[in-house]
């Protein structure tokens, strides 16, 4: 069976695509015969659009690029090109620093919200996800299914029609609730005469979408496009293909299939069982050999159950000693002292000589892109987050850091968004969330790395963020940034918090300047406003030169 939906073009349109595509009716695609900026911009869209990429191509881009002159070109057959080089150099001898210097636009469709963490989990590649915030799933697809993966050997099984039926009724109750959340939005948080009529609706329409994103089990499909290195796609292939998901497995070999098209010299590996197939073992074998001597070691803390007795944020681990190693680190370059010297000088120094130091080297930052040096990364800290999956999507995404996350089920529980109960439809949300857990209650037995494909964005995850306080400052300032959502805002102002009173790092938390610690109404209505001046400005120049 085959899981994913296909569109179909015109041959005209399908002419086109087999320029720039390398297939046209598959969901994993790579792109290529395009100039780089076209490409990132194909991307930037591709995140707020309920369009797959092709055809956003067709509808957005395509008249305003010169094809004429690749009328010859046909992508779809691959790139046929002299390897002779690549193979002595990089399979024969190895040199992996080769695999760096070619990279490839790919386009991940149709792809699980259990898949997306498994594709986003290298830390060298560049990812945009289809946002929840700017997408509605309230829309069926063209062959009549609302957008959810469908795993073939759970369809092929006793429980398909349940899961078929359960799932379905969720995405009933998220179509239910949108436009009723939505207009209670409209009537609570009314346009005022300062704001534009098309910016007061996107900010309502993103908060009703980010009130709802909740009643989306993660089976939600959604749509990555990565930008990575021939060596970065080998590992995460390797890593795909010693996966316990079979989505991921699956996956992996239709992306696999098309990136040879593009880079084959650089992913042979993958396919020779002494190289790659040795190296996925291993990784499977490690897994699967730690989680089986954990449950031999302490079974009795495997048991599901519940477990309201979480805090939503815990910094678990830091140096007492952080902030005089980052101002010895700070030292290091204009001085001759050694590191342990640089310390002894730093313990030595009075208070206002400290902050005199770390006002020195952090500097008047101007805006929060504005970041410290790397003596910043001279301590860290660990902290154990629980919160409903959809925050946990975002902060994931981070790749400066190191992130470990415990298998989704529905045992931790859920919040519900205030204006779900302010708007009355607390009682629809909560037995949407119960249709969820039935689901993947009758599912773990059987399908038990499947069930997670049930649960709903709105219940918990347990999982830790490690990182240094360089990362930790660009994380807690974008996070908790007005705009954001509200759960992961509330989570980078208790992060940034916790860095001063429990790891008493006042100097460093003081450096995080852009940290918002306000609680807004209308989350994007001004990044929505500082949108449209961009769009009027635009428009005015045009005018202007036209």
């Amino acid at each position: 069976m085959f899981p994913y939906e296909r569109e179909y073009f015109t041959t005209e349109e399908r002419s086109i695509l087999r320029r720039y595509f390398t297939n046209v009716d598959q969901p994993v695609f790579a792109l290529v015969n395009l100039p780089e900026v076209v490409k990132g911009a194909l991307f930037a869209r591709y995140s707020r659009s309920a369009k797959n990429l092709r055809r956003l191509f067709l509808d957005e881009f395509v008249d305003d690029l010169d094809i004429s002159g690749d009328a010859t070109v046909d992508a779809t057959v691959g790139l046929k090109r002299a390897e002779a080089l690549y193979e002595r150099v990089f399979f024969e001898y190895g040199d992996d620093s080769v695999a760096q210097l070619g990279g490839v636009h790919l386009a991940c469709e149709q792809a699980s919200n259990l898949l997306t963490k498994v594709l986003e989990r290298g830390r060298l590649m560049s990812y945009l996800e289809q946002s929840t915030r700017y997408i509605g799933y309230d829309a069926r697809l063209g062959n009549g299914h609302y957008r959810y993966h469908r795993p073939p050997e759970v369809l092929d099984s006793s429980l398909g029609a349940r899961y078929v039926g359960d799932m379905d009724r969720m995405f009933d109750a998220y179509a239910e609730l949108l436009p009723k959340v939505q207009s209670w939005c409209a009537t609570r948080y009314p346009r005022n005469s300062e704001d534009s009529e098309i910016a007061h609706r996107q900010a309502i329409r993103a908060k009703a979408l980010d009130s709802l994103r909740g009643l989306l089990p993660a089976g939600s499909l959604s749509n990555v496009g990565i930008y990575g290195s021939g060596q970065a796609y080998e590992l995460l292939l390797l890593r795909m293909r010693s996966s316990p998901l079979p989505e991921a497995r699956t996956y992996a070999e239709m992306m696999l299939s098309e990136l040879r098209k593009v880079i084959p010299s650089f992913l042979q590996r993958v396919d020779i069982e002494e190289r790659g197939g040795i190296w996925s073992e291993y990784l499977a074998s490690t897994r699967e050999s730690t989680a089986k001597l954990i449950q031999r070691l302490w079974p009795e803390e495997l048991e599901t159950r519940e477990d309201s007795s979480h805090q939503e944020v815990t910094l678990t681990d830091f140096d007492p000693d952080g902030e005089n190693k980052v101002l010895a680190a700070a030292c290091f370059r204009d001085s001759s002292l050694s590191d342990s010297d640089a310390i002894a000088r730093v313990e030595r120094l009075s208070a206002q000589e400290r902050v005199e130091l770390m006002e020195a080297y952090v500097g008047d930052r101007l805006n929060r892109r504005h970041r410290p040096g790397r003596a910043f990364e001279r301590t860290g800290y660990r902290f154990e987050i629980v919160s409903d999956y959809g925050a946990f999507r975002d902060l994931q995404r981070h790749r400066m850091l190191t992130a470990e996350w415990q298998a989704l089920t529905p045992r931790l529980g859920y919040d519900v968004p205030e204006a779900v109960t302010e708007s009355g439809n607390e009682s629809s949300y909560v037995a949407a969330l119960h249709v969820s857990e039935g689901l993947y209650d009758a599912l773990e037995g059987v399908f038990p790395v499947q069930a997670g494909y049930a649960v709903a964005l709105a219940f918990k995850i347990r999982f830790a963020l490690q990182m240094n306080a360089r990362e930790a400052l660009h994380l807690i300032e974008l996070r908790s940034s007005p705009q954001g959502h509200p759960t992961y805002r509330r989570i980078a102002q208790e992060m940034h918090r916790q860095i001063a009173e429990t790891a008493g790092h006042n100097a460093i938390a003081a450096a995080m300047r852009y940290v918002d610690h306000s609680d807004p109404d209308l989350e994007r209505l001004d990044s929505e406003r500082r949108a449209e001046q961009r769009r009027s400005a635009r428009e005015g120049n045009n005018s202007l030169t036209s």
